[in-house]
């Protein structure tokens, strides 16, 4: 009752876990250290959950790259 009257959602584990493993995906954690957290047995069971977590994460990498090399004067 506390949390309804928090207004507060009900956040179930795989919920947390699921959050938790795409943050540390996202914040550039290698994938082998996200499956031993999350005791994934396989890295392709990892990286087939969360791939659009790196995807995203590479596009923001290369667009960094896009900007540093139209910044650069040129001769």
């Amino acid at each position: 009752m506390e949390r309804e009257n928090a207004g507060l959602r009900v956040v179930r584990l795989h919920d947390a876990r699921h959050g938790t493993a795409t943050l540390l995906t996202a914040a550039g954690v290698p994938p082998r250290v996200v499956m031993e957290i999350l005791g994934h047995s396989q890295i392709a069971v990892t990286m087939n959950v969360y791939t659009h977590v790196v995807q995203d994460t590479q596009r923001e990498a290369v667009s960094h790259v896009d900007r540093l090399l139209r910044s650069r004067p040129r001769s």
